[in-house]
């Protein structure tokens, strides 16, 4: 895949948007459209604690960095880390780390609200993060952990040969939908309803042959 300038970056978070729902994605990334419900309010709330990124700690052989900026030039993302631990190795197998003299292996954690979901939407854009965090370090990431304050523990991520090339076909399909900015048709389920979009989007009018009665029924309301 070629080298992406930066002005046309896309945001890791988005990945989550587009693998739910493209429509969603579209309108936010490609239209700039948005609204908040008590869903993303809540896991901004739930974020708050690891965007930080003035906080390093080291507990004995482990340093975590927070909210850390990373970048892939060859895929065109961009975005944060909410955690990556560095822990030490016995090897040289890591990255040399010159204020602690030392080897360390490179470990994303992402945290999510809720649970585990049925889609892997939460894996591929951990799986993002890996890629920026071993192109910029020249490192290789087999696993990373997902987060989830409803159940409370980390799920234990590897990533496999296919998941990572899920991954590049996603990444391009979104460059595609930027470059000609385009946003899909609506396609309706019963996440609609949960959807911070749903009264921009309007997945009633899909349902709908009516436009007009619609309307006018909504203004009734």
């Amino acid at each position: 895949m070629k080298g992406y300038r930066e002005d046309d970056f896309l945001m890791i978070s988005g990945i989550q948007h587009f693998v739910l729902c493209r429509r969603q994605w579209a309108l936010i990334h490609v239209e700039q459209q948005w609204e908040e419900n008590y869903f993303t309010v809540d896991g901004e709330l739930k974020h708050e604690r690891t965007d930080n990124p003035g906080i390093h700690e080291k507990r004995k052989n482990t340093i975590t960095v927070r909210a850390l900026p990373v970048k892939s030039q060859v895929l065109g993302i961009t975005g944060k880390c909410d955690v990556v631990e560095f822990t030490i190795t016995n090897n040289e197998s890591g990255i040399y780390i010159p204020q602690y003299n030392g080897y360390y292996s490179v470990t994303p954690i992402e945290y999510k609200r809720g649970k585990p979901k049925e889609n892997n939407s939460d894996i591929l854009q951990l799986l993002a993060q890996v890629y920026c965090l071993e192109e910029m370090l020249a490192t290789q990431i087999d696993k990373g952990y997902l987060f989830y304050f409803e159940t409370r523990r980390r799920e234990e991520i590897h990533f496999s040969k296919e998941l990572r090339q899920q991954l590049t076909e996603i990444v391009e399909e979104m460059h595609s939908y930027m470059q000609r900015g385009y946003t899909p048709k609506v396609r309706t389920s019963k996440k609609c309803k949960t959807c911070s979009l749903k009264d921009i989007c309007l997945p009633e009018l899909n349902k709908n042959k009516n436009v007009k009665q619609y309307i006018q029924r909504r203004v009734l309301e």
